[in-house]
Order: structure tokens, then sequence, then C-alpha cells
């Protein structure tokens, strides 16, 4: 793996340091929805969902990322009253018992601003905060985290024949704009995510994936979410519940082109994959 800008940088989210480049750091998705593409509905109790977050961390997750509000493909958007009922509890009650990292996967500044709050350290914004204004402040003022993700158009529309002249230039363009827009709203601690799946192709997610590195070159960690896609199953032929092996293939080539942290489902067998990928990656590390 090559050396660059974000393989120095110590992050810390609450009690704990992450110091990328060391390592991959595995943050594992918990949908506390009932319409999520993967897994909806599986841990929309709240109890379940707690229950499950332990589990995830006991199996090795650095980071619990709980969402409301599915992003799929076609998706509808939430009221940020019912999404907030969703959230804010599941947030509470895994940082009552646990200091793991949470994170809340939110575009709406009320719900980052309620789950931080209540224990979250960082805001996984699918649109970098483009949908809500407020987003910045709110970081700004928890002395929080982002993510800021790559979306092309909204969950609703964005598969409708996505198109552009070159993804790779122009996601990363996006992202470092929103980079220099975060650092601007007094955000010093920043991740960004190319959005695969998020208004592209399976051939614009391949060669994001393959030129991953590129997009270090904007000095902060890079976060990867690959788990389950709908690019996977096209490229093997299986539906979403049979997608560990494709998963697994993507994530090590993701980690084997640059990224510093995976969103993922199956933490246990994703661990697994993190430690051989950095094993034959960060030698020099």
């Amino acid at each position: 793996m090559t050396d660059t800008s974000s393989s120095s940088i110590i992050y810390k989210f609450g009690t704990t340091s992450f110091q990328f480049g060391k390592r991959t750091y595995l943050m594992g998705i918990l949908n506390v929805t009932p319409d999520s593409f993967s897994d909806g509905g599986r841990f929309f109790d709240q109890t379940d969902a707690v229950l499950h977050a332990f589990q995830m961390a006991k199996d090795g997750a650095d980071l619990i990322d709980v969402g409301g509000e599915s992003t799929r493909p076609g998706a509808e958007s939430v009221a940020v009253e019912e999404e907030l009922r969703r959230v804010v509890p599941v947030v509470n009650k895994i940082r009552q018992k646990s200091d793991i990292p949470i994170s809340v996967d939110t575009y709406k500044a009320k719900v980052a601003l309620e789950a931080l709050k209540a224990g979250a350290n960082v805001v996984n914004d699918i649109s970098a905060m483009t949908f809500d204004p407020g987003m910045g402040e709110v970081i700004c003022a928890n002395s929080a985290s982002i993510v800021l993700m790559h979306i092309k158009g909204t969950p609703k529309d964005m598969q409708a024949n996505p198109r552009y002249d070159d993804v790779v230039s122009e996601v990363y363009g996006y992202l470092a704009d929103a980079v220099d827009r975060a650092k601007k709203s007094g955000i010093t601690q920043i991740m960004i995510d190319p959005g695969i799946g998020f208004g592209k192709t399976v051939d614009h997610n391949l060669e994001l994936i393959d030129r991953l590195q590129e997009f270090r070159r904007i000095g902060v960690p890079v976060l990867v979410g690959v788990s389950r896609k709908s690019f996977i199953g096209k490229i093997i032929g299986a539906p979403v519940e049979s997608r560990l092996e494709g998963t697994a293939a993507a994530v090590a080539a993701s980690i084997l082109h640059g990224a510093d942290l995976v969103r993922v489902h199956d933490i246990r067998e994703m661990r697994r994959v993190a430690l051989i990928a950095d094993a034959i990656g960060r030698r020099k590390a």
C-alpha cells in the first residue's frame, strides 16, 4: 500500500483513539429500520438492536453505525420525529453500557444533534452536509466527527441512469470541496466515502474501488461501504443473503486499494478478511 498523508492521522472518538494507517477499522452496520435493503426489520426492535450492537463489538467492530432511515435505491424519506424515535434510544442504551465509538447515519441536523447528545461521536452523512444546511453547525458545536459521502441525486432517484464524464474525478472533486466546507465550519475530524452504490453503475463502483488510492490525496481517512450491495449481486448472480464471499472480496480489494475504514454487516468474517488484507498491504505501516 502506498504511503499517503492520511496514513499517519490519529482521531479520538470519546475515550478511543484510531491510528489510521496501522490497520483497517471496522464500522458495524446497525439498521434500526423496517425496510433496509439487506436486513430491514431484523433489528427494528430496540432491544434486539442493542444486543446486536454488543455482539458486533464482541466480534471486532471498532465503531457502531446506527441508522434510522433506509437509503437503499428508491427509498422514501422518513419524518424527523420517526427517525428520532428509532435512533436516539438505541444510541443512548449502547452508550450506557459501552464506550465503543458510535456513529449516527443521518443527513438531518436535528437527528444528528439528538444522537450526539445521547452519546454518539460521529455523524455519517450520505449528503456530505448538502441536504441540511444546519449540519455543519451541529457537528462543530458538539465537537463531533463527520463522514462526508458522495451521492448523485437522492436515494429515491439516484439509480435512475447515473452518468459521469469521469466518475473518479467528479467524485474526487465533490469530496474535496466537501472537506473544505467542513473545515470552514470548524470540523476537525473528517472522513470521506466515495459512496459505492449511491448513484453509480456496476462499472462506476468497480472503477472507484480500483482507483481508491487517489482519494487519499485529499488528506483525510477514507471509508468504503460495499457490504452486500447490488453490484456484488450482479457480478456473482446472488441475492442479498448470499453475498458474503463477494463482500469479502470487495472488502479485501478496498483495503488493498486504500480504505482506512470499511462499513460492513458481517463483522466476524470481515475482521478476518481485514487481518489478511492488512498483513499483505500494510507490511511497512
